[in-house]
């Protein structure tokens, strides 16, 4: 298997100032090709480091992708290194990272001066792929000192993920890449501890050409990663059908995809297939969830709105919850979230709704502590709530809340349907 290291460059990222997205992209990337990331730096930009560490990588790795240092400032200083690096005589203007260069400036109604201009010059080891969305070019240098071959990008993050696509083109055409599959099973509500417990026999059963991977995230759950690295594609495409059908069976409706997705996806797609409507009604999550249902291309075929109720006098006059129903439980409680739940189902006319009421901190008392939540579902036959406790800060409990919201709809809605 073909080995990769990935260096993002710049002063910015130490004092964390950026944060680096850029590296998690190109990981993915690298990794769906069958290239294992072998390490992930941050350098400053020092002109000693960048050389030591590229070095260093180079000698390690097959393939070494930077990212930054490539800005018209002074303080953008990794293309003279890269220059000395791999024995570069001289800078030489690219017409075609120039001609983008005065594209982009014009079009943003900007000078060309001289120190734009710079920035199409490239080292004459260098090959270059023209960067369709900056100034900066995408370097390539082959067999760097008999080492790896070494990609060098833009630090700006639409800028570097753009170039992905053209970078993977390009190492496909020079490297020899293994056979590689991945699949994935995405799961919610239960804790990654209990979900290992459970399908540990599955688990240690498995081919032993193949590897699972637990992926957390509060917002999608688990997603379960089955890879399997060399051999024949159809040969494995048939084992890991089989193994996700077992894995299926012992899960449920804890599986609510078999791709990368996500709740509001898998919802949506519920919810058009069946031609049915949602509305919301939120008030700790404050219209996350509208947010992510949103979110999905084409939900308004099936989103009709939300009421973000934070205020009480909001949730009475709005959405018809009783005065008398909060005074007798409280406004986190169970009755208010089946009654916030059915009066945006009465206001909009939607099919399904989906209602929260909580506390995400900080702040609770007794009965509802920190991270509380009630979520409330109104369907075409029946009101249900739910509560559920999360211990985390304010802006993660939210994240939580909504989630669960979202697993909790989608539960009801396989019910019913």
């Amino acid at each position: 298997m073909k080995l990769a290291s990935i260096v993002t460059i710049g002063d910015e990222i130490l004092i964390g100032q950026v944060l680096d997205t850029n590296s998690r992209h190109l990981a993915l990337a690298l990794e769906e090709m069958g290239i294992h990331v072998n390490r992930m730096l941050s350098i400053g930009d020092n002109a000693r480091e960048i050389a030591s560490t590229l070095s260093r990588e180079l000698a390690q790795n097959d393939i070494v992708i930077t990212t930054g240092g490539l800005g018209p400032t002074k303080d953008d200083i990794t293309k003279g290194v890269l220059s000395q690096l791999t024995g570069s005589k001289g800078l030489v203007r690219h017409p075609g990272q120039l001609e983008k260069v005065h594209s982009i400036l014009k079009s943003r109604g900007l000078d060309v001066l001289p120190i734009n201009l710079a920035q199409a010059d490239v080292p004459d080891t260098a090959e270059v792929i023209v960067n369709r969305l900056g100034t900066a070019p995408i370097m390539i240098f082959r067999n760097v000192n008999g080492g790896g071959t070494l990609y060098s990008l833009p630090g700006v993050p639409h800028e570097a993920v753009g170039a992905i696509p053209e970078v993977l083109e390009d190492i496909r055409k020079h490297q020899q890449l293994s056979n590689i599959l991945h699949r994935n099973v995405v799961v919610y509500g239960m804790a990654e501890s209990a979900l290992s417990e459970l399908i540990a026999p599955w688990e240690d059963a498995l081919p032993s050409q193949m590897h699972l991977a637990y992926l957390p995230n509060p917002l999608t759950g688990i997603r379960l990663r089955l890879s399997c690295y060399g051999g024949d594609s159809d040969q494995e495409n048939q084992i890991m059908d089989e193994e996700i059908g077992k894995l299926k069976a012992i899960l449920g409706n804890l599986v609510y995809a078999d791709q990368d997705s996500n709740l509001e996806t898998e919802i949506g797609k519920l919810l058009k297939e069946h031609g049915l409507t949602l509305s919301a009604a939120e008030s700790c999550t404050g219209g996350e969830i509208a947010h992510l249902i949103t979110s999905v291309p084409g939900s308004s075929a099936y989103f009709l709105g939300s009421v973000t109720s934070y205020a009480i006098s909001v949730k009475e006059s709005v959405l018809g919850v009783p005065a008398q129903t909060i005074e007798k439980n409280g406004v986190v409680s169970a009755e208010v979230a089946a009654a916030m739940a059915e009066g945006v189902r009465k206001l909009t006319g939607s099919d399904y709704a989906v209602s929260t009421t909580g506390l995400a901190g900080p702040g609770g008392d007794e009965f509802n502590p920190e991270g509380t939540v009630w979520v409330g579902v109104a369907t075409p036959h029946v009101t249900k709530t739910i509560k559920y406790n999360y211990k985390n800060d304010r802006l993660r409990n939210i994240e939580r809340f909504a989630a669960s919201a979202l697993n909790f709809l989608r539960l009801q809605i396989l019910e019913e349907i």
